[in-house]
């Protein structure tokens, strides 16, 4: 399984070369790819009843993905695989904080054929920046009014969404996307020159272009890709996939409602 993983590494060198020669080339078509976007919620999997780890795990079973991308940083995968491989356990650091990765995708890979593809574009660095320029924004009094903007769109977000941001069936409609997006806009507009590569509209870009680079690698295969991230990130990468052609854009409603019934016998 190790050399599997690793090899992914080298794949997303390739995928870098493939993504600025592709649109010169002609592709081979063939069948389109299965693409479903499955939002998470971190932590929040490891004390919710309506999306638990065990819910996840049974529709991630249902999906039957061939590829699942995910929100792990390619400089990241090699060492969380070979340590699950060795002890049966994810340590690496970035990744250990994923229940949604440490307690049931790695598992999965025992019982289930697919391949893990790293899509993240965060590094430390850049959390490091935007968590110290978001320290600077808040104790500026010249940003006064940028801030309660800021402080009032999460605050109209989660009363919006309280009571319902754990349920998965909530999670995967147009409205929970919008009240998403809507929240964030104060954030992602009126912070956007300060936070550097690790505000919200650049680190959304910068994992889309890791994903695209995939679902080009992989265009045309007849294959089913899931990506997973956190939910709020599920607006974003959803207005972009809906602009391709090349693939099929697969409600995760169906086989949510499938893992409720597995689970409920």
């Amino acid at each position: 399984m190790t050399r599997k993983f690793v090899a992914l590494i080298g794949l997303l060198v390739a995928v870098s070369l493939f993504s600025v020669t592709s649109s010169s080339q002609e592709a081979d078509v063939g069948d389109k790819n299965e693409v479903i976007v499955l939002g998470m919620i971190h932590s929040g999997h490891k004390t919710s009843e309506a999306y638990s780890l065990d819910y996840l795990r049974k529709v991630i079973e249902e999906i039957e993905p061939d590829y699942v991308l995910t929100e792990i940083p390619p400089d990241r995968l090699a060492e969380a695989a070979a340590g699950f491989a060795k002890t049966g356990e994810v340590t690496e650091d970035r990744v250990r904080v994923f229940p949604e990765y440490v307690d049931v995708l790695f598992p999965l890979t025992k019982t289930m054929d697919f391949s893990i593809i790293p899509t993240a574009g965060w590094t430390r660095g850049m959390a490091n920046y935007r968590r110290e320029a978001l320290n600077r924004l808040s104790e500026d009094p010249e940003r006064a009014e940028d801030w309660a903007a800021y402080e009032a769109g999460f605050a109209s977000m989660n009363e919006q969404l309280a009571g319902r941001r754990d349920d998965p069936f909530f999670i995967h409609t147009d409205e929970y996307d919008a009240i998403t997006k809507e929240g964030f806009h104060p954030y992602a507009t009126r912070f956007a020159d300060d936070l550097g590569r690790g505000d919200w509209e650049r680190i959304n870009a910068a994992h889309y272009l890791l994903i695209e680079a995939a679902l080009l690698h992989h265009q045309y295969e007849g294959k089913r890709l899931l990506i997973t991230y956190g939910a709020a990130h599920k607006y974003w990468f959803l207005e972009h996939l809906r602009q391709r052609d090349d693939i099929i854009l697969l409600d995760p409603i169906p086989f949510l409602q499938n893992a409720k019934g597995e689970q409920g016998q």
